[in-house]
């Protein structure tokens, strides 16, 4: 590569929010097949949704309260160089939310402070606003012009990205999948553990996967002993295929996280229940759970819907949980008990509500 006109800073600050939980493998390989340094910024905590929460109005959700709060933290590291991008439509009439569209926008005009904002645009409603024009866009400031090393650098990205999608396919551990993958592994070491009950987990990766945010659902449910899907198990084509098990026009760009992976997981037996997480104040995904609590109700599917904010007690939160995993054990004894001749079934759960449903 002719490093002649790159600019000497190769540094870029990468906030630890929004599409980072599934699309940073992609730029981590990308941004360092080209010589250009990730800085990513440390986990969320209080006080980053704290320092996000006081720069925006109240009305704003949750992750992009979390995620200005990382752009005050990466800023605060020293990093002059942030990557905010502007993902407006990622296929032609497919929209994301206006705060995720316009997320450059708003970080521009909150933080008065001196950084350069990393703002590529994909509109693939627009003309002329290809992948690759995206990713030129990317690294400009960095004084990378050259397609053929665009492309080239690429081709690292997919490479991280697709080992990552095939260790979460095979129901890896994110925190795992994600750790391997940033050190070129595979590793499909399957948990073996028997679950006596499973539930879908519908929801965005921003809500569940921010561990302040969703407050370690994934981890609450495993000690609960709960066998947890979601979308991240799932191929692009069986969400749509769960999207028109919900006879749902898709309009917004993460619908499948939410319908898609919803109808899905109905259709599927082995699912005792459904859990859906979203963030107060959200508009689109009000109006998919809607739609997923009445597909739910005909698939006779239980379902618990909860809200997250910044108030998000997790006393309460557990405890609406445990009511909920409690409930299932005891409908699954009761299926058990009724279609066993011996009628003798030890199945409690692992809660502190209910210690033995069995006695």
């Amino acid at each position: 590569m002719d490093n002649t006109n790159i600019n000497k800073d190769m540094v870029i600050g990468f906030p630890r929010g929004m599409s980072f939980y599934e699309h940073y493998p992609f730029w981590y390989g990308f941004f360092n097949s080209l010589g250009i340094k990730v800085i990513l910024s440390n986990k969320t905590t209080k006080q980053t949704v704290s320092k996000g929460a006081s720069l925006v109005v109240t009305e704003t959700c949750l992750p992009i309260k979390i995620f200005v709060g990382h752009v005050v933290e990466l800023l605060e590291k020293g990093v002059k160089r942030i990557f905010v991008p502007s993902i407006q439509s990622v296929a032609p009439k497919i929209y994301n939310c206006s705060k995720i569209r316009g997320l450059p926008d708003l970080i521009r005009n909150i933080i008065k402070q001196d950084f350069e904002l990393i703002e590529p645009t994909i509109d693939k409603s627009a003309k002329n606003q290809g992948f690759y024009q995206f990713l030129k866009e990317s690294v400009a400031a960095f004084g990378i012009t050259d397609f053929d090393i665009i492309r080239s650098a690429s081709k690292e990205g997919w490479k991280l990205y697709n080992n990552f999608q095939t260790m979460m396919r095979n129901g890896i551990a994110y925190k795992d999948a994600l750790k391997n993958a940033l050190k070129g592994k595979i590793i499909l070491e399957r948990d073996d553990e028997n679950y006596p009950i499973s539930i879908a987990l519908v929801a965005h990766g921003y809500d569940v996967l921010d561990d302040q945010a969703s407050m370690k659902i994934f981890d609450k449910l495993k000690k609960m002993g709960v066998k947890v899907y979601s979308s991240l198990q799932l191929t692009d084509e069986q969400k749509i295929e769960g999207l028109n098990t919900l006879e749902q026009r898709m309009y917004w760009a993460n619908e499948l996280d939410m319908t898609g992976t919803a109808g899905h997981y109905l259709k599927v037996n082995k699912i005792d229940g459904l859990i859906t997480v979203n963030s107060f104040g959200c508009g689109p995904d009000s109006l998919m759970i809607d739609k997923i609590i009445r597909k739910a109700k005909e698939y006779s599917k239980p379902i618990l819907c909860l809200t997250i904010d910044e108030h998000t007690g997790e006393a309460g939160f557990i405890t609406r949980l445990e009511a909920f995993v409690d409930m299932l054990y005891r409908k699954k004894r009761i299926i058990l008990t009724n279609s066993s001749k011996s009628k003798e079934h030890v199945f409690a759960p692992k809660t502190n509500i209910c210690e033995n449903i069995c006695s």
